[in-house]
C-alpha cells in the first residue's frame, strides 16, 4: 500500500478518534512505572507518533517523528514480533545497540499493532531511563490486549470511513443521475420534438404535392423529410453514446496527459492549420485515468476552442496545470485517501460566452444563441462533464464575451483510491 502524506495523516487522525487511547497510555505508565508511552505509525521510511504520554520530558509530541533507522520499531516492523528489555545494560542483544544510547533509555517494550487485514500498522511502545520489570506475563498480556484493542478500533474507523465514502459516492451518483434525467426530459420534450414536428409538417405537404402531381415540389419536400429524419437519427445515436459513456466499462491506467494532448493535436491538425491556430502546452502530469476518455476530453475542449474562435484573429490556446491539495467538490472523508488533485486550465482567445449561459453549456444538445450558424450538435461539452464525473472530478467555465473562455478542470491524480 502506498503511504502518501494524506494517508498517514488519516492514520494519525484515526488513532485520535479512539477515545480510550489517553487512558490506555496512562495505565501503561502507571502499571509499569515507565515515564513515556506512545502509539507509533511505522512504515518502511517513517516513524510518526500518533498519541503520546510523556512524563520524563522525552520531548516527542503527537505528530512528531523519529528517524526510522534509529528505532527498534523498524526491526519490529520486519519481524512483527514484540521486543522487551528490562535493563539495556544487562541485555546480551541490546547492551551495545545504538538506539538505547541515542535516546537514553534502559527499559523498553514495544509490541506490533497488526490490522485485521494482516497489514502492519505500527507499535505500542514505552521507554524509561531506569530499568523496569517488563518481561512477565502480566505486562506482556496487557500490551497484547491493548494492541488488539487498537487494531479493533482502527478496523471500526476504517469501516465507518468506507461506509461514509459509499454513501457519498451514492449521493454523487444520485445527483449526477438527477441532472442527467433532467436533461433527458428536456430533450424528450423539446430537442427531439422539433425534427419530428417538421417531419409531420413536411409529410402533410408531401401528400398535398403528390395529390397535385407536383413532382419537383414533392422531391424538395422529400429531401427536407430525409434531412430531418437523419438529424433525428443522429440525435438518438448521440443520446445512446452519451448514456454508454460510463467508467465501469473501461480500465483505469497511468495516463501521460502530455501524450494525450499530442495525439489530439495530430487528430485536429487539419483544423489547426486551417485556422492558423497556436497551442501552448506546459508540462502536464500523469494521472490514473481512462485513457480513451482523457483523449475524448481534450479533443472536445480543443475542438470547442477552435469552433468558437474569432473570424479575424488566429486562435491561441493555452493549456497548463498545477497540483492542488484540496478540492471543495470532494468531501473531506474522501480526501483522506489521496488529497492530490491536478487542476488543468484550458484558455482560449475566442468569442467568449455570456455569464447566463455558462452552466447550460454542459447540457447535451445545448446551443448558444449565436450558435445557429456554426457546425456541431451540442454534445462535446456534455461529454466532457460526464467524463470528468466518471473520474470524480469537476469542470467549470469562466468566460468574458469578446475576450475568451477558460475551462477549469479538477481531477484526482488517483480517482480509483478515492472511489475505494
Amino acid at each position: 500500500m502506498e503511504h502518501t502524506e494524506a494517508r498517514l495523516l488519516l492514520d494519525i487522525e484515526s488513532i485520535k478518534q479512539i477515545s480510550i487511547v489517553p487512558n490506555m497510555l496512562e495505565v501503561i505508565c502507571r502499571s509499569t512505572g515507565m515515564g513515556f508511552a506512545a502509539i507509533a505509525r511505522v512504515t518502511q521510511d517513517r516513524w510518526i507518533a500518533c498519541s503520546v504520554r510523556d512524563e520524563i520530558l522525552f520531548g516527542l509530541e503527537e505528530g512528531g517523528e523519529l528517524e526510522i533507522e534509529t528505532t527498534i520499531c523498524n526491526d519490529i516492523r520486519e519481524v512483527k514480533k514484540a521486543v522487551i528489555i528490562d535493563e539495556v545494560d544487562k541485555s546480551e542483544i541490546y547492551c551495545n545497540h545504538p538506539t538505547p544510547k541515542l535516546y537514553g533509555f534502559q527499559s523498553y517494550i514495544s509490541v506490533p499493532i497488526i490490522l485485521k487485514s494482516g497489514e502492519f500498522f505500527g507499535t505500542l511502545c514505552a521507554i524509561d531511563p531506569k530499568p523496569a520489570l517488563l518481561n512477565n506475563a502480566k505486562t506482556i498480556g496487557m500490551f497484547n490486549l491493548f494492541s488488539e484493542l487498537i487494531s479493533f478500533h482502527l478496523q471500526s474507523v476504517q469501516l465507518i470511513e468506507r461506509s461514509n465514502n459509499a454513501v457519498l459516492d451514492l449521493n454523487r451518483q444520485l445527483t449526477d443521475s438527477i441532472d442527467e434525467n433532467r436533461q433527458y426530459q428536456f430533450i424528450s420534450n423539446h430537442n427531439l420534438q422539433e425534427p419530428l414536428r417538421k417531419i409531420r409538417i413536411f409529410s402533410s405537404m408531401l401528400v398535398n404535392a403528390a395529390e397535385k402531381k407536383d413532382t419537383d415540389k414533392a422531391k424538395e419536400i422529400a429531401l427536407k423529410i430525409n434531412s430531418n429524419a437523419q438529424r433525428f437519427s443522429m440525435m438518438i445515436k448521440d443520446l445512446s453514446d452519451f448514456s454508454e459513456l460510463n467508467h465501469k466499462d473501461f480500465s483505469f491506467e497511468i495516463v501521460d496527459l502530455n501524450d494525450i494532448v499530442a495525439d489530439v493535436r495530430m487528430q485536429l491538425k487539419a483544423e489547426l492549420t486551417a485556422k492558423n491556430a497556436e497551442i501552448h502546452v506546459e508540462k502536464l502530469p500523469s494521472i490514473y485515468a481512462i485513457s480513451l476518455q482523457m483523449e475524448q476530453l481534450f479533443y472536445h475542449l480543443i475542438s470547442n476552442a477552435l469552433r468558437f474562435s474569432k473570424r479575424d484573429i488566429s486562435p491561441v490556446i493555452h493549456i497548463r496545470s498545477f497540483e492542488t491539495s484540496i478540492n471543495s467538490s470532494i468531501n473531506k472523508v474522501q480526501l483522506g485517501i489521496d488529497t492530490r488533485f491536478v487542476e488543468i486550465r484550458l484558455q482560449d482567445n475566442g468569442i467568449g460566452i455570456e455569464q447566463s449561459q455558462l452552466e447550460s453549456i454542459f447540457d447535451i444538445f445545448s446551443r448558444l444563441p449565436y450558435d445557429n450558424v456554426l457546425e456541431g450538435r451540442g454534445t462535446g461539452l456534455a461529454y466532457c462533464r460526464k467524463i470528468i464525473r466518471n473520474h470524480n472530478g469537476n469542470i467549470k467555465a469562466q468566460s468574458e464575451p469578446g475576450i475568451g473562455t477558460t475551462f477549469c478542470i479538477n481531477l484526482p491524480i488517483n480517482p480509483k483510491e478515492i472511489r475505494m
